[in-house]
């Protein structure tokens, strides 16, 4: 039995990505949209990332949390689009049972630290709309610093558990994942070993991220809410809401576009409204992240005015 158990799991080397999709008239553009969208994505977030390191007006909490959550999707932006780019231009897009492993580790851990960091950015907004008298002494550069080291550590736990389950399985069959990229529920449909453990666990890992993040999150902005509508200026609230309104926004994007993406229907179409949804929130929010945190955004506008009086002096 041990000998056939270590055939089993030896038994496949690589998996072959069926892409985004299968009609061969939309690759090309697809290519091109997909490769306009990474050249933006890693542009944007490395323009904020600069911004944020070369100015010193920049050089508080809201702007450190911005700075990691910039570098996360930055690094975020090479996860899966080789590999996608790649099921575009060759005609059987092959990854090793090592690159697809790693595909997801890095996959679960940027999505988990994400997760982390804006529920800290939210907590930040709390702690500088409701507090603000303590708000140097609460947010100190050493709770900063923990509070995104805790993030990491908590994305490379989760991170672990998925890749550490999904690697005790048999893959013995089928070796085609119907989707772009190396996820946790199309690795589990062709795993020919019983997933209910991973399934399990999946749901634990990912619903407890969840439901801690958005709690913090919501506890934070219901707080947020009642402060604003008892100040009495109106001036002093716009303001406090217009320095929430950007994180916002992403918050609804990412959870919004992975609630769409994980939800399971029984019809059909359900692989191909999957794989839509998770286009969204794979490529659509880490590059629309620098642009809602910029277009709006005086600080971030006079550090760049700054940046290019610089350079061209």
């Amino acid at each position: 039995p041990e000998a056939m158990a270590m055939e089993n799991d030896s038994s496949v080397v690589e998996f072959f990505l069926t892409g985004l999709t299968n009609r061969p008239e939309l690759e090309l553009p697809l290519f091109f949209l997909i490769l306009v969208n990474c050249t933006v994505t890693v542009v944007g977030n490395m323009s904020l990332i600069v911004l944020i390191f070369l100015n010193l007006h920049l050089h508080t909490p809201m702007y450190f949390f911005l700075f990691n959550l910039s570098f996360i999707d930055f690094c975020y932006s090479f996860v899966c689009t080789p590999k996608m780019l790649l099921c575009f231009v060759s005609e059987r897009n092959i990854i090793s049972f090592a690159g697809c492993m790693t595909q997801l580790f890095f996959f679960c851990f940027f999505v988990h630290s994400e997760c982390y960091v804006l529920t800290a950015m939210a907590y930040d907004r709390y702690v500088a709309i409701c507090q603000p008298l303590l708000y140097r002494v609460v947010m100190s550069p050493r709770v900063c610093s923990l509070l995104m080291l805790g993030s990491y550590l908590m994305g490379f736990a989760g991170a672990m558990v998925h890749t550490g389950c999904m690697i005790r399985l048999s893959f013995c069959d089928s070796n085609v994942i119907n989707h772009y990229m190396c996820d946790i529920l199309p690795l589990l449909q062709l795993s020919c070993s019983s997933t209910h453990v991973n399934e399990l666990v999946s749901s634990v890992v990912v619903g407890t991220v969840v439901i801690v993040s958005s709690l913090i999150i919501l506890i934070s902005y219901a707080l947020i809410l009642y402060n604003v509508l008892h100040m009495s200026s109106a001036k002093g609230s716009s303001k406090a809401m217009s320095t929430c309104g950007s994180h916002i926004v992403t918050v609804g994007l990412f959870y919004g576009f992975g609630l769409l993406t994980h939800v399971k229907t029984s019809s059909p179409g359900s692989v191909t409204h999957e794989k839509f949804f998770s286009v969204f929130c794979n490529f659509g929010v880490p590059m629309l992240n620098p642009l809602i945190y910029s277009l709006r955004n005086k600080d971030v506008k006079l550090a760049l005015k700054r940046t290019l009086k610089r350079i061209t002096n």
